[in-house]
């Protein structure tokens, strides 16, 4: 898919096509005019100069004994010019050299001088534009000079060369001015594109000054408004999820206090009551979860607090209290086990993708970790699942991409919540996160955190 270019780009290249236009229009008129100029200045000058030539042959031939030759031979034509006499149909030239130019002279010409009327005509003879100049003599004598305009020719190739730069250089030139002028009309939606990426890494006090465009203070109070409107509403929200998940601790340990009391008397019940009790404290830790996990989504708009953790020994660790081999977890080659990153967050991240995995993708498989300081780092694991079916993709993409926990049928299962908290954790450190199909079957979720700079 070809991606459409950018109001900047789009900008510049309409200055660069306009200035192109119109430096080629006037280069094209400057072309014309100069050409016709000079052709028109090199004819007089040849018309006067075959009249004299003309005069000087018809003397020659008003002798006792009149020839044509030698009358042809008086004539200085120099080296740009041959001169060719018709008389009673055959064609003298004094130079040796110019029996094929003669075949050159229009016969539309030849006829107009056999009429006693003289003409001019433009040609081109052996690839050199030159110039027919025909003059009747009278009793069906003509006398004909072609002039050549070499200098004239290479005079105009050379306009037409410095002409085609000046269009190429004024396109140039268009192009920096609207370049330039993209940025000056532009800094303002730059200034809202920077408030509006800073507003979504977390930062609720980013801003526009309505001082600095005062032909956009409409946008820029319209805009702050919006985002206070926004942010009083995520305040809202998380000061609902905290009270709501701290009320509900009191009566959860309560639960979870008689679910234990009914676990450690599972064997003196019966199966059916053994069951029921066995369902009741797996769901009771489940809510303990979603409580824990509540109250971490209602902290989520602070800030990440990056100390050098290492990421390695702490997914050993995560697999071991879980029950799974260490093997798990791979280093790339060349990557820092030591990474900054916030502690508290990175370990939900790690701990709620590996829960994910155990719990609907089959099982964890691997855990890949890679990356390094000023390059940037990244997480990657994989589940055996059945992959990421086709009805689930557009919910757990919601889930996990945009972090949100609204979705279909997944939701049910327990997974919105976790996703969308790793994908808060993520937001904070200013990473990415995706989800695909992993080679072979299975499920990969990848984190893709920035470099940190040094």
């Amino acid at each position: 898919m070809i991606r459409k270019p950018g109001l900047r780009a789009r900008v510049t290249a309409g200055f660069a096509v306009g200035a192109l236009g119109v430096s080629t229009v006037m280069g094209a008129l400057s072309y014309q005019l100069t050409e016709r100029f000079l052709l028109a200045q090199r004819e007089d000058s040849a018309v006067r100069a075959v009249s004299l030539d003309a005069a000087i042959v018809a003397s020659g031939l008003d002798a006792d004994s009149p020839d044509a030759l030698t009358a042809l031979s008086t004539l200085n034509t120099g080296a740009d010019r041959r001169a060719f006499l018709r008389r009673e149909g055959r064609w003298f030239s004094a130079q040796v050299d110019t029996a094929n130019t003669a075949d050159e002279i229009p016969d539309g010409l030849v006829r107009l001088a056999d009429q006693g009327e003289p003409g001019i005509q433009r040609v081109r003879v052996d690839g050199v534009p030159a110039m027919v100049i025909a003059v009747p003599l009278g009793d069906g004598t003509s006398l004909y000079e072609v002039d050549f305009m070499r200098e004239l020719d290479r005079s105009l190739k050379v306009l037409a060369l410095v002409l085609t730069l000046v269009a190429i250089g004024t396109a140039g030139a268009g192009a920096l001015l609207g370049s330039y002028a993209a940025r000056r009309v532009l800094r303002p939606l730059t200034s809202v594109a920077n408030a509006a990426s800073e507003i979504a890494a977390g930062d609720h006090s980013a801003r526009l000054d309505p001082a600095a465009e005062p032909e956009l203070a409409r946008l820029t109070t319209s805009f702050n408004l919006m985002v206070d409107q926004l942010s009083r509403r995520m305040e809202r929200d998380r000061r609902f999820a905290a009270d709501v998940s701290h009320e509900l601790r009191s009566p959860l340990q309560t639960l979870s206090a008689a679910a234990s009391v009914l676990a450690r008397r599972r064997a003196h019940l019966d199966p059916r009551t053994a069951t029921a009790a066995a369902l009741l404290t797996e769901e009771v830790e489940r809510f303990q979860a979603l409580v824990t996990d509540l109250i971490e989504l209602s902290r989520s708009d602070q800030a990440a607090d990056r100390a050098s953790v290492d990421v390695p020994a702490l997914a050993r660790r995560l697999c071991r209290a879980r029950g799974l081999g260490v093997n798990l977890v791979s280093v790339a080659p060349g990557s820092d086990a030591i990474w900054q990153v916030d502690r508290r967050r990175f370990e939900q991240i790690l701990v709620n993708l590996i829960d994910n995995a155990q719990r609907h993708g089959g099982g964890a498989v691997a855990v890949r970790l890679g990356g390094r300081r000023l390059i940037g780092y990244y997480v990657e694991v994989d589940d055996e699942g059945p992959g990421v079916s086709p009805a689930d993709r557009e919910s757990i993409f919601d889930r996990f991409v945009r972090g949100r926990t609204a979705g279909a049928r997944g939701d049910s299962e327990g997974t919105g919540l976790g996703l969308s908290l790793v994908a808060q954790h993520v937001q904070a450190h200013g990473g990415l996160v995706h989800v695909t199909d992993r080679p072979g079957g299975g499920a990969r979720f990848r984190i893709d955190l920035p470099r940190v700079a040094s």
